[in-house]
């Protein structure tokens, strides 16, 4: 049903900064903006890499349902400032990824692209590939870092950056809303009803239904679109070993894939983000159990909430009517999580208080039971990365114990050694697009969380709260944020929270200092600098030592034939003799193209980031594989006739990697 908790401020504009700011909002509205998008692919291993999110060691890459993208977004004053905002399909943006990016925007840009104006961010799917942290706790179930993953990742987000760049020319942003009721139901509705009355008011379905839209425009020509909405990337079950971009991943693919975008060659037409924000407790399986809701097919869900977003944002698109204008702003700085003293007007008794020492609890190694419960490892079976940093024990002093109560601790993450198994030093942003302003936050903040902290934003800069975004996922990973009230109920989202009871308003008062330096015009101090690890890192995940096809055949073979013919709705399932996907990521490229006749020439119709299409791969002895390849033949598809390409790569005894492709038989579609 229709929810009517509060006045939609679409047109407020936010209030003039004061003087020493670059420019007012009537010269950067005269002025203009340059827009530029991007997107690249950032795919990791498609086979025998551990998947991020469910933290099972069983879940490991086979195959690949959809590719995973990063779209970046750049805005720029001509001849000012400028912003860049990035959402990647994977299911945190690590600050070891973080890092890795700046490095590389550094070497081609100089200080154009930094820490202080670039925004990365994760849409949080929990169906893509995991090792991309320099931080043990989010290695465990991987067996370690994976450098293929974490290299997929900063190359396929600084290489829609630099797209992004490459293409900025004056255009225009608008702003849209509406609300959606029916993609995400609360997960953790326990520890949400001890929340004061006023929050929950501001809930009254336990939801946060907010969706926020920017339309991009260039010449006249929409060029793209990035839609806020809190829920899970969760839609994929932990049994699930393909490779997606889960529910949001599908609805940028089904809003670009309607206008025409290229993944494999040339620029793309229209570029399509899905964000998150405050989704810690905001799940898209609406039954509450894992793969359940709105039906009990785990691909079905994916796309039905996928497509639920999609209509709401386009929907919002359609009516942006809202001009964005004034100027671009960013304040950021890091911050030592672990060790902030803060104030009493934050905290729930007006008392002083102090965070701690990062800690897991207990109810947290369950997992959450509405989307994916699961210990970080099946009883009895031995973790040669654990073994290797000496185990998961370590001693819970008193002091700790009781800065954390009532927080039962599982694992000390902060004091384990030789490192801490999370980060401490975490970045903290905000950056301001004429009159909306995003709270760049590295963690999963619970609505009712994400509630109080844009409150805080918002009256420091004395803006409608409608125009802060808490934007969760960003510029680093450590677990989630739970108000005071919902950390005391210790489930799941509580147990996650690392720093204790007073985590978020110590967020709240680190927020409300930047967001007080913005509308100050006053600089911030940047803060202790977060680790440099890459030199330390262990992997002890197996890697492709040679592919040897069976007797009498040759890779891109076929094992099972496609029949003669098919009708649309029925399946083509084809299968190869292959090679392990390890020996090249195929990034910005495809394992398969479903190939269409037309005049003679084979064109491609469909390859490995289409909905309609999968690629299974499986080890069927020591060194031997085989590709499966289905296509679900969509009912609008052009009858003609058709085959299914295989392009993979096998490795020798000698390390030589040598790409091969095979071919199914033509068949037709009618």
């Amino acid at each position: 049903m229709p929810v009517s908790r509060r006045t939609v401020l679409a047109g407020a504009a936010a209030a003039p900064l004061a003087a020493g700011v670059l420019a007012t909002p009537q010269a950067a509205a005269q002025r203009g903006y340059l827009v530029g998008v991007g997107i690249s692919d950032v795919t990791g291993p498609a086979a025998e890499c551990g998947m991020m999110g469910y933290s099972m060691p069983q879940q490991q890459t086979a195959g690949i349902h959809q590719r995973t993208r990063a779209r970046a977004y750049i805005v720029a004053e001509p001849g000012g400032r400028r912003i860049v905002f990035v959402n990647a399909d994977v299911g945190a943006l690590f600050q070891s990824v973080h890092q890795g990016v700046l490095a590389r925007l550094a070497e081609r840009y100089g200080d154009l692209y930094t820490e202080q104006n670039v925004l990365l961010n994760a849409t949080h799917t929990h169906a893509g590939c995991g090792g991309s942290s320099w931080y043990a706790a989010y290695n465990l179930s991987i067996l370690g870092f994976q450098r293929q993953t974490y290299d997929a990742q900063v190359d396929g987000i600084t290489e829609a950056i630099q797209q992004a760049h490459g293409n900025l020319a004056p255009g225009t942003i608008s702003l849209g809303r509406t609300e959606l009721t029916d993609a995400s139901v609360n997960r953790s509705r326990t520890a949400f009803e001890l929340n004061p009355r006023a929050d929950k008011d501001h809930f009254p379905l336990a939801i946060d239904p907010a969706v926020t839209v920017l339309r991009f425009r260039q010449g006249g020509r929409d060029v793209g679109a990035i839609a806020w909405f809190a829920t899970h990337g969760t839609s994929m079950t932990n049994a699930n070993k393909l490779i997606s971009g889960d529910n949001k991943g599908y609805a940028a693919y089904a809003w670009e894939h309607g206008r025409g975008t290229r993944y494999l060659d040339g620029a793309p037409e229209f570029v399509a983000c899905f964000p998150q924000t405050n989704s810690g407790d905001m799940s898209p399986n609406l039954n509450l159990k894992p793969g359940s809701g709105p039906t009990e097919d785990e691909f079905e869900n994916t796309r039905i909430i996928g497509e639920r977003q999609f209509t709401a944002a386009k929907a919002a698109f359609d009516n942006a009517t809202t001009a964005v204008t004034g100027p671009l702003d960013f304040r950021f700085c890091y911050v030592d999580m672990s060790r902030v003293t803060v104030d009493g007007r934050y905290t729930p008794d007006g008392r002083q208080r102090t965070t701690a020492t990062a800690a897991i609890g207990v109810s947290m190694l369950a997992g959450s039971t509405e989307d994916g419960p699961g210990l970080p490892l099946p009883e009895g079976v031995r973790n040669p990365f654990i073994d290797a940093l000496g185990g998961m024990d370590a001693p819970i002093p008193q002091a700790l114990a009781d800065a954390h109560a009532p927080k039962v601790i599982a694992v000390p993450f902060g004091a384990m050694k030789p490192h801490p198994w999370a980060p401490e030093v975490l970045p903290l942003q905000i950056l301001r697009l004429g009159q909306l302003h995003l709270v760049a936050g590295p963690a999963e903040y619970t609505i009712v969380a994400g509630l109080r902290i844009r409150r805080t934003v918002a009256t420091e800069l004395g803006v409608p709260l409608e125009n802060v975004i808490m934007q969760g996922y960003a510029n680093a990973y450590s677990q989630y944020v739970t108000t005071p009230e919902e950390y005391d109920s210790q489930q799941y989202e509580g147990a996650s929270t690392l720093f204790g009871r007073y985590t978020l308003p110590a967020y709240q008062q680190e927020f409300a200092r930047l967001a007080a330096a913005m509308r100050d015009g006053a600089s911030v101090p940047p803060g202790p600098q977060p680790r440099d690890l890459s030199g330390d890192q262990l992997n002890f995940q197996p890697g492709v030592v040679v592919d040897s096809p069976p007797l009498l055949k040759r890779f891109g073979d076929v094992l099972t034939e496609a029949r003669g013919s098919y009708r649309r709705g029925e399946q083509v399932l084809v299968e190869f003799v292959t090679g392990h996907p390890k020996n090249d990521l195929h990034r910005n490229g495809t394992f398969l193209e479903v190939q269409r006749l037309d005049g003679g020439t084979w064109v491609r119709h469909a390859d490995d980031g289409d909905w309609a299409t999968k690629y299974r791969w499986r080890r069927t002895f020591l060194a031997e594989s085989t590709a499966t390849i289905t296509w679900d033949i969509p009912p609008d598809t052009p009858v003609g006739k058709y085959r299914v390409v295989h392009s993979g790569d096998a490795k020798s005894l000698d390390g030589t990697i040598t790409p091969f492709t095979g071919a199914s038989r033509a068949f037709v579609v009618s």
